[in-house]
């Protein structure tokens, strides 16, 4: 019996994270008694998806794997889309969340909107949720929390920056998109969300965004989070226009199992970062 309780204990001390996107979902768990991540799983579609069809790929998910099948403490879901944008606290008001997103993004009437405090900067994430995503959690678990994806990038990358004094350009690279998040001097300068399909797409929005923001390329750290390693064929053209150019680091303090290593100390960041 004094097993079966630890048993018991242990399973309600898991915390579940899912990032959901529409080119592929990914899973954590953390156990957190032990401080442990215990499951990390990646799911690549073939191509972008849409909502309900994603939603599809999220239940078989459920249905298929037993470490999903847990009682969790916490569930928290990510929403990794490009349907986001940033407002000063001071100049922000509930009543105006669809004129907030509507001049950089393409929405409908019928969309719900929500939005995330980023204390650190004193501004709010509003953003368009996937609410099928939302509405199948909370029938399958209960209360849960969701973000975006941005909202964790943004305040943990100002967290690590806090006493930086040069300016920098994190990039972290997905399969199909990338986030830029530009720093000077640890303020948040810009946060933008690109689309690409080869190296020339890519290199051409960073460069196109240094130069907009005159930042110099023989000065500035181009710092790289997510998908990537330098074989990669988007470092090494970065490393052609970029002088200073590095593989970032998430600075987690997690114990990981055998079966949950990240593929590198940069790859999973908002994932990881979540908890």
């Amino acid at each position: 019996m004094a097993i079966t309780s630890n048993i018991s204990k242990n399973i309600l001390n898991q915390e579940l994270s899912i990032q959901v996107s529409l080119s592929g979902l990914s899973f954590c768990i953390l156990q957190r008694d032990t401080n442990t991540i215990e499951y990390i799983k990646h799911i690549t579609f073939d191509k972008k998806l849409n909502p309900f069809e994603v939603l599809d790929q999220l239940k078989h998910q459920f249905n298929t794997e037993n470490e999903l099948k847990n009682t969790f403490k916490n569930v928290q879901v990510i929403h990794a889309n490009e349907l986001s944008t940033l407002v000063p606290k001071p100049l922000f008001t509930e009543d105006n969340l669809a004129d907030y997103l509507k001049f950089n993004s393409k929405i409908l009437k019928s969309d719900f909107i929500a939005h995330d405090s980023i204390v650190i900067n004193d501004s709010v994430n509003v953003y368009v949720p996937y609410v099928n995503i939302n509405n199948f959690i909370y029938d399958l678990c209960g209360s849960f929390t969701f973000r975006h994806s941005s909202t964790i990038l943004i305040e943990n990358i100002l967290s690590i920056e806090k006493n930086s004094s040069i300016k920098k350009m994190y990039v972290n690279v997905n399969k199909l998109t990338f986030e830029i998040v530009v720093l000077n001097k640890n303020k948040l300068v810009l946060y933008n969300t690109f689309e690409y399909t080869t190296k020339e797409d890519f290199i051409y929005y960073v460069l196109f965004t240094a130069e907009q923001l005159e930042l110099n390329p023989e000065t500035f750290n181009l710092i790289f989070l997510g998908d990537i390693d330098a074989k990669d064929e988007l470092y090494i053209v970065a490393k052609k226009y970029v002088r200073f150019v590095f593989l970032g680091n998430r600075e987690d303090e997690y114990n990981y199992s055998i079966e949950a290593q990240p593929q590198s100390y940069h790859s999973d960041f908002t994932l990881i970062k979540s908890f």
